[in-house]
């Protein structure tokens, strides 16, 4: 066990000291804390916030646990351990004919990490989340016992565990229903558009036609042209055919100066990106890779926000007041100039999720990337939060940095009922920080 490691969330504004477990073949107990004041399980750390960080507490590293446990190629229940990445996965499955039944947008994440954030993916309006398909977990507490958890046993502890951050437990292994496929490619449609109206046109036509939805959002856009962008539908293809797994086809090997992104540079990127595509509408058959994970061809790409970091902040909003909340954050960031070329763009629909902290509830969610610029990024965040409160809508713990414990109150009803279930030797910088009165135990 190493003693006083550096680790950082994958938004690289926080940098806090753990003690590192390396976990292997599904532990029987939980590894002695020595200093530490409290555990944490630890995947790939793709949390942009703090969700995954516990400053002084022990991390529990599950990557090593990442065996395949069972896989019924009939009926595609499989099961694995927690510490398997999504990538992984795929890689076995797609040749037997099935898909992971929501993934985000990255496949560099855990089993593990995928249901304890209940992630969301471009088919929410269809699916709901990863937690409406996992059929069981297993979760090891500190009192040394090992808990089956599904919608029938051990009902409350099953639905405080997914997208319950890590706090209920370690989650051992997990139990998921996947989706037949036909191949490994996908029937993609890319439509460029040039209002926030239009968008919502074209996403209230195509969720009955297309599985997967999602658009990019030229954030810096104003006035007529305030939230265009290029709307990105797609189905599984019905032909047939396998494609070679590809690695990682560029990296950023350093940090990136912090004058390169700047309101000029991500403007003109921003008009390139959105031009590019000279017809209105251009149809492709792509191999899923690119389709559902296009950051993943760079590695270490959170680097291009440099040594300070950056915030991502997502939110969701309910379908009301014509969509007007939407509207006022694009208005708002676009009129701060902060740059985002990131921004991402779609509906949520109405799937409940049996977890009691699931982000994704029916509306429009939007996220959105902001370099570190200190003071001036987190007042623009207040008059988001603003924003978010009268509309009646939630950001994404996964993802935040700056909730207010006043703010996390309303948008998780459920927060008194979750709390019951943290183990009490459990603990994680963004639960101190939305509950200023959780105590580090030990």
């Amino acid at each position: 066990m190493d003693q006083k490691t550096e680790i950082e969330s994958w938004g690289r504004v926080l940098k806090v000291p753990h003690e590192v477990a390396e976990l292997h073949w599904m532990p029987q107990r939980l590894p002695p804390r020595e200093h530490a004041h409290s555990y944490l399980p630890f995947g790939e750390g793709r949390s942009y916030g703090d969700s995954c960080l516990n400053d002084s507490g022990l991390l529990l590293k599950s990557r090593k646990m990442n065996r395949f446990i069972a896989f019924d190629t009939v009926t595609g229940i499989l099961r694995c351990e927690a510490g398997i990445r999504l990538d992984e996965i795929l890689n076995i499955t797609i040749s037997q004919g099935w898909f992971l039944p929501v993934v985000p947008g990255t496949q560099y994440v855990t089993l593990g990490g995928a249901i304890a954030n209940d992630i969301h993916g471009k088919n929410h309006h269809v699916a709901g989340t990863l937690g409406c398909f996992v059929k069981q977990i297993c979760v090891l507490r500190s009192d040394g016992l090992q808990y089956l958890c599904s919608p029938t046993e051990n009902r409350d502890l099953f639905g405080a565990t997914i997208g319950g951050l890590g706090l209920t437990g370690l989650i051992l292994w997990a139990e998921i229903q996947m989706k037949p496929v036909q191949s490994s490619f996908i029937d993609q449609e890319t439509i460029r558009y040039s209002s926030l109206d239009e968008f919502f046109k074209i996403s209230k036509a195509s969720e009955s036609t297309h599985e997967y939805t999602v658009a990019w959002v030229d954030a810096l856009a104003s006035g007529h042209h305030l939230g265009r962008g290029h709307f990105i539908r797609g189905n599984h293809s019905q032909k047939s055919g396998q494609t070679k797994t590809k690695g990682l086809k560029v990296s950023v090997p350093v940090e990136l100066p912090t004058w390169v992104l700047n309101q000029a540079t991500v403007h003109c990127f921003n008009s390139i990106y959105f031009h590019r595509q000279v017809k209105k509408q251009q149809a492709k058959h792509i191999d899923y890779r690119p389709f559902f994970f296009p950051l993943d061809s760079i590695k270490n790409w959170n680097r291009l926000y440099g040594s300070r970091g950056f915030y991502q902040y997502q939110v969701v909003v309910p379908f009301e007041n014509d969509q007007e909340p939407i509207r006022e954050i694009l208005k708002e960031v676009a009129k701060s100039k902060k740059a985002s070329f990131l921004a991402v763009l779609k509906t949520f629909g109405n799937v409940p999720s049996p977890g009691w902290l699931s982000f994704p509830r029916p509306g429009v969610t939007l996220a959105l990337d902001f370099p570190n610029q200190g003071a001036s990024t987190l007042r623009l965040f207040k008059t988001l939060d603003a924003i978010v409160r009268r509309a009646r809508g939630a950001l994404y713990p996964a993802k935040d940095a700056t909730m207010t414990a006043e703010d996390f109150e309303i948008y998780y009803p459920r927060w008194r009922e979750f709390q019951a279930w943290i183990d009490p030797q459990f603990s994680s910088n963004f639960w101190r920080r939305v509950r200023p009165g959780a105590e580090k135990h030990g």
